[in-house]
């Protein structure tokens, strides 16, 4: 390949948007790190999950979730029409794979916020996706969070600590790890990571 084509390489990868899956353990800061993301990166948007659960109140439909029954979800699944799913306490959850393709289209940066199921899922479906796993700076430090959060039980925090542990066997399979020691440096982290792949040279 000679310089002008590596140039006109760069370039286009420039113009093309970029799915972006963003996986974590519990507590760790995930979802304040993706909603941080997308006020700073104003070509980035969230992912609007499809879900055979009734909506919840206040929710609407296209906004929250795309709501759809079950029967509907499964068709979409045999159909190929889903980049990742899952079945979740009886229900069914994913990510569409028209609504990601159609924002890639238009350069926008997609983001996932996943478990990593679904984001090996998604790897395996689209290579080019970047998966960034973000970790608490310690086991005891996320415990604390979890604690200080107030939301669970302390039985629903021995089951999300014993799944965290569970989905750190994964770590290998994803391409980045943040440390959310400080949210404002492990921001920074996951937007020098975002614009360095950009720049990545693929043969």
């Amino acid at each position: 390949m000679n310089e002008k084509n590596i140039i006109n390489q760069i370039k286009e990868r420039e113009n093309k948007g970029a799915l972006i899956v963003i996986s974590a353990p519990s507590g760790a800061g995930k979802t304040t790190l993706c909603h941080m993301l997308i006020k700073e990166l104003p070509s980035a948007e969230f992912s609007i999950s499809v879900t055979s659960r009734q909506p919840r109140a206040g929710e609407v439909d296209g906004r929250d979730y795309v709501f759809v029954n079950e029967e509907d979800f499964k068709k979409r699944v045999k159909e190929g029409r889903m980049l990742e799913w899952a079945q979740v306490h009886g229900n069914y959850y994913g990510t569409s794979k028209k609504f990601v393709e159609t924002r890639l289209n238009k350069g926008l940066y997609v983001i996932l916020d996943i478990d990593v199921q679904g984001g090996l899922q998604v790897k395996e479906k689209f290579p080019e996706a970047i998966l960034i796993f973000v970790l608490p700076p310690s086991m005891e430090e996320l415990k604390n969070r979890l604690k200080n959060r107030k939301q669970d039980s302390s039985g629903e925090i021995k089951k999300r600590l014993k799944n965290s542990y569970e989905e750190m066997n994964y770590l290998s399979k994803y391409d980045y790890l943040v440390i959310n020691d400080n949210l404002t440096e492990a921001l920074k982290d996951i937007k020098a990571i975002i614009r360095a792949d950009k720049l990545k040279y693929k043969k």
